[in-house]
């Protein structure tokens, strides 16, 4: 006869409460951690991007992508979201009057709107410029991707995302050699050295209170050397494949190594895993220069 299966109840449940404790283990507070610079993925903060090519403004539902391909700009492309809104000119392939919104969120840095840039300007020869096209232009709820190409074989791309905070922006060249790009920022913002850290970042000198946050944030630089740096310029020298990020908040004073060197697939690569410790807001920080 052959032996019956009897039931093993203390082996069930052990297996519950270990699948309970699982459940039960409680978070772990810690820094944000994120990308250093870029436009990220990641969980929405109620972000909405609408963008206007030749005079066309396109806002695709939620979860539903917008793709517009092969297309001549004849116009300056507004880019305007709940968060953030700049412009991207055709002509130079700058990005100007970058401008956080002050929209009621408990990440805000502003209660009115900011202009954070005033320009974001890769520095390009006539040559380059010629023949300006917009090969692929991608916009889903709260992320936009954007890519120029030039009949000189030239590409630059610019990743966007409507937040209040985070790495939210990347401009991305690919002329086959290096290029300058020059960072002006708003009016009464300005570059200063972080007592705490030693490096640089940006901001207004404005206090967190009540209302919103301290306003801060840095160049993120991939496969890029600084020129020059004053009070309210930086000058950067852009390898073929590289990049400048934009990192606001919390992000960029936290002690992370920083980016590392890559020419593809920047954005994706450089993500930091875990948490990293975030320094207290600077006091009183002094223009550079």
């Amino acid at each position: 006869m052959a032996p019956t299966s009897r039931p093993r109840p203390l082996r069930a449940v052990l297996v519950l409460l270990l699948a309970l404790a699982a459940l039960l283990v409680p978070g772990t507070a810690s820094a944000s951690g994120g990308d250093d610079g870029g436009a990220t993925e990641g969980a929405s903060s109620g972000g909405d991007f609408a963008v206007t090519v030749n005079g066309r403004t396109s806002n695709p539902g939620a979860g539903t992508e917008y793709r517009l391909r092969d297309t001549a700009p004849t116009a300056p492309i507004a880019v305007r979201g709940r968060h953030v809104t700049f412009t991207i000119a055709p002509a130079t392939l700058g990005v100007y009057d970058y401008t956080l919104t002050g929209a009621p969120d408990p990440q805000r840095m502003v209660t009115t709107p900011t202009v954070v840039f005033a320009s974001k300007v890769p520095v390009l020869t006539a040559a380059q410029l010629r023949g300006v096209r917009i090969s692929e232009l991608r916009l889903r709820d709260d992320v936009l991707v954007v890519t120029f190409t030039t009949a000189s074989g030239g590409k630059l791309k610019v990743q966007a995302k409507d937040a209040p905070q985070g790495g939210i922006f990347q401009m991305e060249q690919e002329f086959g050699s290096a290029v300058e790009y020059v960072h002006t920022l708003g009016a009464g913002l300005f570059y200063f050295v972080n007592e705490y850290t030693g490096k640089v970042n940006f901001g207004d000198g404005v206090p967190a209170d009540a209302t919103h946050q301290m306003l801060l944030g840095k160049d993120s630089p991939q496969v890029a050397t600084k020129l020059e740096q004053t009070a309210t310029t930086t000058r950067w020298s852009v390898a073929s494949g590289g990049r400048m990020g934009g990192v606001l908040g919390e992000d960029s004073i936290e002690l992370s190594a920083g980016a590392t060197n890559c020419t593809s697939d920047c954005q994706a690569r450089n993500r930091i895993q875990g948490s990293v410790p975030v320094p207290p807001d600077p006091t009183n920080p002094t223009p550079i220069g």
